[in-house]
């Protein structure tokens, strides 16, 4: 999918005091501490969508994502890729189809976010677009609209060489571990969310009629979708 595309007891209970203290520690410590998740607010035309991140799982990914939202870079984008049976994508071009500048590439995370027990590309999964090239993502991002296990990433059996590795109905022996790894088409693509609020929003844009638009020959809404602001909600 290209990039135009596509989880002790103490003995303070006999000092009070000591609780008491202990309880205010705990409150100021959990007051700087990171969140568990992120919550955006994609606030569109059509309705809102809230989002919930997985900092634990993929953690340059939602920095990345959270920073662009923090430079309002969302706000007046366009979901300018629309596949009913497939995903909806924005947050690359505006409203006049012009691309919006971005920073260099955030590092592919895909095995990673897995190995640490997040999320595949199942319906709501909110993951980031990329080219062919799979340390190319930036700022473009997908809500998958229905199960889309072809583009999870593929985990890597152990060993050097690699004994017995199954590949789309193939059988590879004895193949070098590097090679597995850097395989482009065994990346997948990196989830690092999902809709928690709004999913008859998604709906409702996977639904919208589409055609050419800007300079995409297909997949575009007919009406444009638009993406009025991108606000952090903790």
């Amino acid at each position: 999918m290209p990039d135009h595309i596509a989880t002790s007891t103490t003995t303070w209970l006999r000092r009070p005091w000591l609780l008491a203290v202990g309880g205010l520690l705990c409150l100021s410590l959990s007051a700087h501490a990171a969140p568990d998740t992120v919550r955006v607010k994609l606030t569109t035309s059509v309705g809102d969508i809230e989002l919930e991140l997985y900092p634990a799982q993929a953690p340059k990914t939602v920095e990345n994502f959270v920073q662009y939202v923090k430079d309002k870079h969302y706000d007046g984008t366009l979901f300018h890729r629309v596949i009913p049976n497939f995903m909806v994508q924005g947050g690359g071009f505006d409203a006049q189809y012009v691309q919006k500048k971005t920073r260099a590439p955030v590092v592919h995370e895909g095995r990673e976010a897995l190995a640490k027990g997040g999320l595949r590309n199942v319906v709501g999964t909110v993951a980031m677009a990329r080219t062919n090239d799979p340390q190319s993502a930036t700022a473009q991002f997908f809500i998958n609209v229905k199960d889309n296990a072809f583009l999870d990433p593929v985990v890597i059996p152990p060993g050097d060489p690699v004994p017995r590795f199954e590949y789309q109905g193939r059988v590879f022996e004895n193949t070098p571990r590097a090679s597995l790894l850097n395989a482009p088409q065994l990346f997948g693509y990196t989830v690092f969310g999902k809709v928690i609020a709004g999913m008859d929003v998604v709906d409702k844009i996977k639904a919208v009629p589409t055609g050419a638009g800007g300079p995409f020959p297909t997949d575009v809404p007919k009406t444009p979708v638009l993406i009025l602001k991108a606000t952090l909600e903790n």
